[in-house]
This record gives C-alpha cells, structure tokens and sequence, in this order.
C-alpha cells in the first residue's frame, strides 16, 4: 500500500510514489537502529561534530537541488527554500560548534562528591511536517545525534523525496546508516513503533490532533514526548511603532511560506491610533500579491501544499465571511489546478467566529483594533495557543512589560517572526510542550545521570 506521493500542488499532478514499508521492515529498522545506538553512544564527540560539518557542508553544496524537490512537493518557492536550507546548515554547524559545551556537567552548589553527567537516552522517533522539510528535520536530529542518540524518521506522507534526500545526505557525509533511518509508515504502525521497548522518547511536530494522539500514545507507553503543534500568534503594533516597517514584518511574516508557519503572524493586532494607516498599507501590499510558479526565483507566494489544504482553507475562508467578517483585500480558491489561493485580508473578527480562535494555516491576514495596550493584551491571550508573538514598538521598556504579560514560548521585537540555530523554539497552552534549538535542544531528550561517592 502507499500513501507517499509527490502530488504537485502547482499542477495537481502525481509524480511519484512510494510504496509504505512493510510491518517486518519497520521492525527490521527498528531493530537496526537500536543496534546501532549501542555503538554511537560510545563515538567521539569530536567525530560526531565532524559528521555534522560535513552534513552542513553537504546542505550548502545541494541546496539548489534540494529546493527544487521541496517546490515539487509541498509548492515552496526556491527561493524561499535555499533560505529553509541555509539554515539547516547554520542548525548542524552549531551543535557541531558548541555541542560539547552543552554535553558538559552542570555544577551542584553544595555537594563536592557528586556529579551530573548528560548522557543518550537511546532510538527516538521523530514525525514530521511537510511545511519546513528539512529545517523541522534539523532542529530535531542535529542536536540529538550530536547527544548520542539515534533516530527513526517518519517525514510527512507528501514529502518522500525530501525524506529520501536527507537520508542520503546523511549517509554521503558519514553517518552510519542505522543511527538514522528513514521509515515510510502508516499511523498504525506509529503507533507500534512508540510502545517498542527500543523507542525511548518522540517528538512531533504538526497538528493539535496528531499530537494529542501521539502524547496519549506516548504516554500510556510511558515514553518522553516533546510536542511542537499549532498556533495563532499575535503581531501587535503599538502607537509609537515605526509602521513602515512594521507593515513590512506582518507582510512577511503572515505570507512567507505561504503562510504556512506556526509562529507565523496570523491575527495583527493594532492599536486604535495607528490603525487606519496600518490598514491602507498593507492592504496595498496584499492586493498586489500574485501567487505565481514556485520554480522561479522571483516567487515570493506559491500554491498551498496539498488540495486538501486548500480545502480546509477555503472551508474556514467562507465560514469566516459567512460570520461577518469583512474582507478588506478578496482571496480565495484560484480557477486553475492546482492548490492556489488568492490571498486575503479580514477584519473585524469577533470572539464569537470559528476564525477567532481556530489556526487558519495559509495566506489569510487577520486585523484587529486595540483600543489601548491593555486591550491588545486581552486579544493577544484569548486565543487556545501560546506559541510566539511579536511586538513593534520604540519603547522597549513598555515592550518588556508588554511581552511579560504574554501567553507566550517566544516573543520577538520589532521584527518578523523567525527562528535561529540558537534560540530556543516552542509553546505553551495547546501550542505543545518541550523546546526545541539552543542549548534546550540538548536538553529533552537527555539522562541527566548522577554520579555520588
């Protein structure tokens, strides 16, 4: 059976498939990797940080390639893939660079006879989403093969050629094959793959639903789970912002992507002062917003990732509308195959729409008007998720005392959303749990083993 496939979304086309791998090589691979953690364990830090470079190495040398196989797949621009991969490498060459730094034994204050050392918990499984391919892949395995452990890699059905192309990069720059396998599996077999006594620990990224039925999984098996799910960041303008660029930020990071992003800025929320200026500006930038083929370089918005994507879109597009939303910037279902969607602008969303508080993951801007600071704080936090936020505003000492009073795992001033190599990445309420990157990504999945005499 399969249900991997390159299912063009610019095209509608199928271009390839992949058959699902079978339950007797799922346990062979299993198998395989935790044979292999027995002996990666033991490898020199040193030359696990050596693989690394030479995957980053390898990142930077293929990522044209590389790119285009995402544009195939899930419809990123290649341009704006060349800049997920660029950043892959930065994620490697950083564990590579400070890994042994975070290997090191914390102090304890007050007991000279003791010792904590961090050491590999053993195989993990990692399942992943089809949004970032490689950049999702990265923050999960650079840190964790840098630790010691070694890795199952169930990728997202509608990316297989990406999870096939890591596999190989990873292989080519010198990694044992075993310590990181890639597996064609159905949510069946996800399932007995977490309760295998081999597995010790999962990280998901992905939907509310995916994860809420791994941890329950997980759990029950009593394996450590680390959970980066959805959200529906705030991107709060205040009065004194500089709004050039503040228009310029919620653009990009609202329809970057596709705007098929996490911490992507999907409710804009301005105050009342700056409100209409903001509007007419970014209106502007919307209204000439042209999805357009993800192969050239000049695309900066491609189709969404799958038809079924473009379904959900469109379904919570015309609920929103339906509700009394206004649409200051038309979008929409595009007549042409393929999964485009013209993308829209929409305010005055209220508390009582399904758009309030669902995550709408695509080219949908939403505005809303904060009468004062206070307010923007209250539509800021009343919403299910508490993944990232961003502030815009030139007084940083009201923007600390704004940010501490946000719901909120990351908040970022006066810029885009984004992420590093070396900021820690994750949520809190229904946006997950764990982090991610930094030196927290050496963190999760770790033995912190005591050592007394």
């Amino acid at each position: 059976m399969t249900n991997y496939q390159v299912a063009n979304p610019a095209t509608g086309a199928v271009e390839a498939q992949y058959e699902t791998h079978s339950d007797q090589e799922i346990q062979q691979l299993v198998s395989a990797t935790h044979t292999a953690y027995q002996s990666w364990r033991k490898s020199a830090v040193d030359e696990r940080a050596k693989i690394l470079n030479k995957i980053a190495d390898l990142y930077d040398e293929q990522r044209e390639q590389l790119a285009k196989i995402m544009a195939h797949e899930m419809g990123k621009p290649v341009a704006q893939g060349e800049g997920e991969l660029a950043l892959v490498s930065q994620i490697f060459r950083y564990y590579a660079q400070y890994g042994e730094q975070f290997l090191a034994a914390p102090e304890l204050p007050d007991a000279p006879n003791a010792v904590v050392r961090k050491e590999p918990i053993g195989v993990l499984l990692g399942i992943m989403p089809w949004n970032y391919p490689h950049y999702q892949v990265a923050r999960f395995i650079a840190p964790n093969l840098m630790l010691g452990n070694t890795i199952l890699l169930k990728h997202a059905p509608s990316c297989p050629e990406s999870a096939l192309a890591i596999a190989e990069l990873l292989t080519e720059a010198g990694l044992p094959k075993e310590v990181y396998s890639n597996i064609f599996a159905s949510n069946e077999q996800v399932k007995a793959i977490i309760n295998s006594s081999a597995v010790q620990g999962v990280s998901l990224t992905g939907s509310e639903r995916a994860g809420a039925a791994v941890a329950q999984e997980a759990s029950a098996a009593l394996k450590k789970v680390v959970l980066e799910l959805g959200g529906s960041d705030p991107f709060i303008v205040l009065a004194d912002a500089d709004i050039d660029q503040a228009v310029e930020c919620a653009f990009i990071g609202r329809f970057g992507n596709a705007g098929q992003a996490c911490n992507a800025a999907k409710r804009i929320i301005l105050h009342a002062d700056i409100y209409e200026d903001f509007v007419a500006k970014l209106r502007d930038k919307v209204a000439s917003l042209v999805p357009a083929d993800p192969l050239d370089n000049a695309t900066f918005i491609g189709p969404l990732s799958s038809s079924q994507a473009l379904d959900t879109l469109q379904a919570q597009y015309d609920s929103a509308l339906s509700q009394g939303a206004t649409e200051l910037v038309a979008g929409g279902r595009m007549d042409q195959p393929g999964a485009w969607f013209k993308p829209a602008l929409l305010a005055d969303i209220t508390s009582d729409m399904q758009a309030y508080s669902e995550e709408l993951f695509g080219p949908i801007a939403m505005v809303f008007k904060a009468a004062d600071i206070e307010d923007a704080i209250r539509i800021a936090n009343d919403t299910p998720f508490g993944l990232g936020a961003c502030i815009h505003t030139q007084d940083m000492a009201q923007g600390q005392e704004l940010a501490e009073q946000l719901q909120v795992g990351m908040v970022a001033f006066n810029q885009a959303p984004g992420t590093a190599a070396e900021h820690p990445f994750g949520g809190v309420k229904r946006s997950g749990f764990g982090r991610e990157l930094g030196p927290y990504g050496m963190s999760e999945f770790v033995n912190f083993k005591l050592y007394s005499k």
